[in-house]
């Protein structure tokens, strides 16, 4: 019998090759040549160390708003608002970066614990309430979202500006980009936030996989039954996996609003960076490294994607069709997963 790590490994490419493969075919359908398309989205993803270097700036909020939505998913939980999660982490961090005159290691440091605190807040609202009155999480997430959009859009116009449609720039001491990696990539946006996403999917693996607390997490999310009789604390685990994870979406929203953006400008809907989150995880079979890996996977199809338009005429929407292929294969992945054991058991 093929083992849970071995099909945690395989569901995941074969899921995006089939996704592809789709690809391709309705590229086919519609006229296009599909090697040309996709040999301009790998040129537009890695083609040069400008386009390599806007991968890695589009992967970076990608890997934490994956890490959030699979570390809520580890403990049983459905963490949908880390898209709202994301605003207020933004929105955040740039306070912090505009009202605030420090040096660079007490700035940079504080707006990156302020926005990590107000995703924490924005979590604990729906873990509280899942804990103590049973409110469903995806309910409470979904409705978080909005008023995360909206309210950040009235701060913006209200508080950090005079009624303007974006705050001022960040102090240089707050921000997270780097002259250094952007002459090293032909003055792409990459910045230091990569840095700090990798870490958080350190942290992630050590919290889940070596700590008592992380023991805990997990065993409530395989049964919360068992691990109460078991005499673990359940409501408060709960909490703090919900709170844990919309730290990492909070810091996702610092990453834009410090490295990539250095301000935050009012939006009339979402970034769709925590929403992209969602993909990663389940992409990334809900682990550190399956999420670091997915999110590059999708800040290559996002940036790359750009290039195909120009170079070949693939419209950009196909982009999302692929996207949203393999995500589906992702879901289904008990199909692949049955295929899998008809082929074994044949060769038995």
């Amino acid at each position: 019998m093929t083992s849970n790590k071995t099909f945690n490994i395989l569901v995941p490419i074969i899921s995006v090759l089939i996704g592809l493969i789709a690809g391709a075919l309705i590229m086919l359908v519609f006229g296009y040549n599909p090697i040309s398309g996709y040999a301009a989205l790998w040129q537009g993803a890695f083609g040069d160390l400008y386009f390599f270097g806007e991968t890695i700036r589009q992967t970076t909020p990608y890997i934490l708003t994956g890490l959030a939505v699979a570390f809520a998913f580890r403990a049983g939980l459905f963490n949908i608002g880390a898209e709202g999660q994301v605003f207020v982490g933004w929105v955040a961090a740039v306070w912090v970066g505009i009202a605030f005159d420090a040096p660079m290691i007490i700035h940079l440091p504080l707006a990156l614990i302020v926005a990590g605190l107000a995703g924490a807040v924005w979590g604990f609202i729906p873990g509280i309430l899942k804990a103590r009155l049973g409110v469903h999480e995806v309910i409470v997430t979904i409705m978080l979202n909005y008023v995360a959009l909206y309210g950040a859009n009235a701060l913006i116009r209200g508080v950090l500006s005079d009624n303007e449609d974006k705050t001022e720039k960040i102090a240089g001491s707050a921000s997270l980009a780097s002259d250094w990696l952007q002459s090293l990539t032909y003055f792409s946006r990459m910045h230091y936030g990569i840095l700090i996403a990798l870490f958080a999917a350190i942290i992630m693996w050590f919290i889940l996989e070596r700590t008592t607390i992380g023991y805990e997490l997990r065993s409530v999310g395989f049964n919360q039954h068992a691990s109460k009789y078991a005499g673990m604390n359940v409501k408060r685990n709960i909490v703090l996996a919900m709170v844990i994870s919309a730290v990492f979406a909070g810091l996702a929203g610092a990453m834009e609003g410090l490295g990539t953006y250095g301000n935050m400008s009012v939006n009339s809907g979402f970034t769709n960076l925590g929403f992209d989150g969602i993909a990663v995880a389940l992409l990334g079979a809900n682990t550190a490294l399956g999420v670091v890996l997915a999110a590059l996977l999708f800040g290559a199809l996002k940036v790359g994607g750009l290039n195909m338009p120009t170079e070949t005429g693939v419209p950009t929407e196909l982009v999302d069709i692929i996207i949203a292929l393999i995500i589906f294969f992702v879901a289904s992945s008990y199909i692949i997963r049955w295929v899998i054991l008809r082929f074994k058991k044949g060769e038995k």
